[in-house]
Parts: structure tokens; C-alpha cells; sequence
């Protein structure tokens, strides 16, 4: 089965970085879709970045300029340098896939990883 690994999250002032990694096992097809998402309390669901199956990136509107996502396609693992933090991204950031390519919509991933929290003081 497949098992989404987190890694990387802490506490960091505003205008810090820091890098979180998602190390996927148990994939079966050979196209995967790995994104990141961040859940605030009070808040929707938010897809912050991701490599789809074809290899394209993409990032949520928020983050763009500030967050660059890349992968390890031997490790199978995502990274998620996160860079100008802003109170705003405090949230439980969240490792997702999908076989072949990415979901539609933030509630469609197939496969989560734990989570893991990010805290961005001001």
C-alpha cells in the first residue's frame, strides 16, 4: 500500500524558510502525482504546490514566488522549500498523491501522509 512520509515542519519568524520532505513508498503505477496541502483551522483546505504525473509543477497563487517544490524521482521524495514564511502559512501542511495525475480538487487525494506542523511566528 501506499505510505506518504513527512518530514520538516517546525517554528520559524516571519521572513524565515524552512524545507519540508514527503518520502513516498508503495507506488505500484508509473506516473504519481505528489502535491502538498495545508490546512488552517477556520480555513478550506488549501493546495499549495505540486508535480504532477507528466512532470508539470504548480503552485497555489499564495505561495507562488516564495515556495519551490522539486523531487527526488530515485528517493521517490518531494520537497518543499519554503522561503519569506508569513504568519499566514501557520497551518498542518499535508503530503498527497494520486496515481497518474493529480485530483481535481484538494478532497480527491487518494493517499495522505500525518502531516506536519508549520508555525510561522510575527
Amino acid at each position: 500500500f501506499v505510505r506518504l512520509a513527512e518530514s520538516g515542519g517546525g517554528s520559524v519568524q516571519a521572513g524565515g524558510s524552512l524545507r519540508l520532505a514527503c518520502t513516498a513508498s508503495g507506488f505500484v503505477h508509473s506516473r504519481w502525482c505528489l502535491a502538498g496541502i495545508r490546512q488552517t483551522r477556520g480555513k478550506e483546505r488549501e493546495e499549495v504546490a505540486r508535480i504532477d504525473g507528466d512532470g508539470s509543477i504548480g503552485y497555489g497563487d499564495s505561495v507562488k514566488g516564495r515556495f519551490t517544490v522539486s523531487a527526488d524521482n530515485d528517493k521517490k521524495t518531494l520537497y518543499l522549500q519554503m522561503n519569506h514564511l508569513k504568519p499566514e502559512d501557520t497551518a498542518l501542511y499535508y503530503c498527497v498523491s494520486e496515481s497518474c495525475t493529480c485530483a481535481p480538487a484538494v478532497d480527491e487525494y487518494a493517499y495522505w501522509g500525518q502531516g506536519t506542523q508549520v508555525t510561522v511566528s510575527s
